[in-house]
């Protein structure tokens, strides 16, 4: 069962990816249809392997705000992980394509961040209340 999930879960986001780049960004069906997705590849932190992953974002002006949530779960996402070991990513969004250097929002900047993410995605509301663990919230500065 736990593998079929996993699969299941890797055919989802390798669909989702092939819908955005056909669609110039946008996702046509699905529980993603009309949101802001992107497209963060990540090295493996410890493969050192290219991973993709389709990301809900926002923006605060120029930069790209994810947040970490793996819908609530005790854990970090796998790309988290990858990003703070190698912060230097690419970024596909609306049909553009650009590398874009991670970092974790600190504290000056984190709880404003996370509440415009969550305005604007309501279920990262409900995130925050199925875990005990700080759910973070990362920015992408394309890269000069």
């Amino acid at each position: 069962m736990f593998n079929q999930a996993v699969s299941s879960f890797h055919d989802f986001n390798r669909n989702l990816i092939a819908d955005l780049r056909a669609h110039g960004g946008k996702a046509t069906s699905g529980p993603f249809h009309g949101r802001d997705v992107l497209i963060l590849t990540t090295k493996g932190a410890q493969s050192g392997e290219a991973r993709e992953n389709p990301l809900v974002y926002t923006r605060r002006g120029e930069h790209y705000v994810i947040v970490a949530s793996k819908g609530g779960a005790p854990t970090h996402p796998s790309w988290y992980h990858n990003l703070l070991k190698h912060p230097d990513v690419t970024v596909e969004v609306l049909g553009e394509k650009f590398n874009a250097r991670a970092h974790v929002a600190g504290d000056d900047e984190y709880e404003t961040l996370y509440q415009r993410h969550a305005d604007v995605n309501p279920g990262f509301h409900d995130y925050r209340k199925k875990t005990t663990r700080k759910i973070p919230v990362i920015v992408l500065d394309r890269a000069k």
